[in-house]
């Protein structure tokens, strides 16, 4: 395992520990969840995290496979989807996991693609989905210029206004912040462009909350 990778999972499972079962779904998941095709034999969640996205797409899939680095993650994952039939985990690097080409109708990928390099992972993902397959993602961009600046700070209102405010702990926050000061994230125009490049056809969106969304039919 790379020293990155070692990284990103001694952080998660930090987080994990700290925040417990509290782990809630990200806001834009809802609309990814709207692109999972009808009907989705085998999915694949990259980067499942505590399984919130998991679990909703267990109720589309015949059958998700969940895969993270951290141990500690996989452990709520697997707590949230304990009812589920259909979902196993396993803890691993998806770069490297030894996964069946051309074997998932859909798959997912939120706010992971940041921590690996991203051309290798699209050229993963375009192995591993299946003609005619859905690759999902959404992650997050950093700004640039004084737009970008302009927009962060209509984003933040509108984050202060719309989203509860969940009480947690101070450690928990100051996990996330040194978890975050390792994280780089690209351009919208940087994003754009490699996401163009590498998956002609995609559907690239920006959206408010610094996070971008692409959606991707692999060709038949």
């Amino acid at each position: 395992m790379s020293q990155d990778a070692a990284r990103i999972r001694s952080e998660f499972d930090r987080i994990a520990r700290l925040s417990g079962e509290h782990a809630h779904a990200n806001r834009y998941e809802e609309r990814l969840l709207a692109h999972v095709p009808r009907p989705c034999g085998q999915a694949l969640d990259l980067g499942c995290g505590a399984g919130t996205l998991t679990v909703a797409l267990a109720e589309a899939a015949d059958h998700v496979l969940g895969v993270d680095l951290s141990p500690e993650m996989v452990r709520l994952a697997r707590q949230r989807c304990a009812d589920c039939t259909n979902v196993e985990f396993v803890v691993g690097d998806f770069l490297t996991l030894p996964l069946s080409p051309a074997s998932f109708h859909c798959i997912t990928a939120v706010a992971v693609l940041h921590h690996v390099p991203l051309a290798a992972a699209l050229e993963r993902v375009k192995v591993l989905l299946r003609p005619g397959g859905v690759l999902l993602v959404l992650d997050l961009f950093r700004d640039t210029g004084i737009g970008d600046r302009l927009r962060s700070v209509v984003a933040f209102l509108v984050d202060r206004a719309t989203q509860p405010r969940r009480p947690h702990s101070r450690e928990l926050h100051v996990a996330w912040e040194e978890h975050g000061a390792g994280d780089t994230y690209p351009t919208v125009p940087e994003a754009r462009a490699l996401y163009g490049r590498m998956l002609p056809g995609c559907t690239f969106q920006r959206h408010l909350l610094w996070r971008y969304s692409v959606v991707w039919t692999k060709p038949v």
